[in-house]
């Protein structure tokens, strides 16, 4: 069968597991889990953002002891505003009810916190790269321009890519499969996402091009991705239609790093 072939069958295996998972047990205990969470305005995404741009998951104080963590001894916490809302007639509980001001409250980001694990539907990889994979990838990088660095990240980030510094870096406290799946998720951003208009499409696409790259490669990531690609792109039917929106973009980026491969290393396919 013919590459393009491969990865249009990979990709459909992609959008029948995110299908079984979205309708799972876990998906409805992560679902939730979530809705505990404060949904912000875009005025206070940016104060958050502002202030610490790694930031993922934000809560107040007494919302992490509800959730069993604790905030860490130390950290500064986050500042945005938080609507003070009054009724027309004090003491009348059916009184309209109006916004009559703004004040600073405090809140911290998941990393600034310990405690129990949190629900999730992205199991990290575990195990050992079985062959060199992580360093072919790094010579596919260099190929296309990029550097590749280890770096340790605060926090739960396991990579990013820098267009402007060409850089692409890579999380090292994490397992040799887990770094190999980021390696290749962040060089989809650097083929795909010079200029980024929607971050969920985006996110989408790295991880569903390094879902295809990896099984090329012998690992199977299917335990991460499916969680990582239904987190940014919804359950069952707007996934899979997300996805197949983007089958031409993935497939290419794919067939980008696999062909690329394949040139470097003929004689070592699996």
């Amino acid at each position: 069968m013919a590459a393009n072939g491969q990865h249009a069958e990979l990709v459909n295996r992609l959008t029948e597991g995110i299908a079984d998972l979205t309708s799972s047990d876990r998906w409805r205990r992560y679902l939730d889990f979530q809705s505990r969470f404060h949904r912000y305005s875009a005025g206070n995404v940016l104060l958050i953002l502002s202030q610490r741009p790694d930031a993922t998951r934000v809560a107040g104080f007494r919302a992490w002891q509800a959730l069993d963590r604790s905030v860490r001894r130390g950290e500064r916490a986050l500042w945005i505003l938080a609507p003070m809302v009054r009724r027309r007639c004090i003491g009348d509980p059916e009184g309209e009810a109006r916004i009559g001001g703004f004040k600073w409250v405090p809140v911290f980001d998941v990393s600034q916190t310990e405690g129990a694990d949190l629900p999730s539907v992205c199991r990290p990889l575990s195990g050992d790269d079985d062959g060199p994979a992580f360093e072919r990838l790094i010579e596919i990088a260099t190929l296309i321009g990029f550097r590749v660095e280890d770096h340790r990240f605060d926090g739960p980030t396991n990579g990013d890519c820098c267009h402007r510094r060409r850089r692409i870096r890579v999380e090292v406290a994490r397992s040799a499969r887990q770094r190999v799946k980021t390696l290749a998720h962040e060089l989809a951003h650097a083929i795909l996402h010079e200029r980024v208009g929607d971050r969920s499409v985006a996110e989408l696409e790295a991880e569903s091009t390094a879902y295809v790259v990896c099984q090329h490669l012998g690992i199977d990531t299917a335990e991460y991705t499916f969680g990582y690609v239904a987190t940014w792109a919804g359950g069952g039917a707007a996934a899979i239609a997300a996805i197949k929106a983007s089958c031409d973009r993935i497939q290419r980026a794919a067939d980008t790093i696999v062909g690329s491969l394949a040139l470097r290393h003929p004689l070592d396919e699996r």
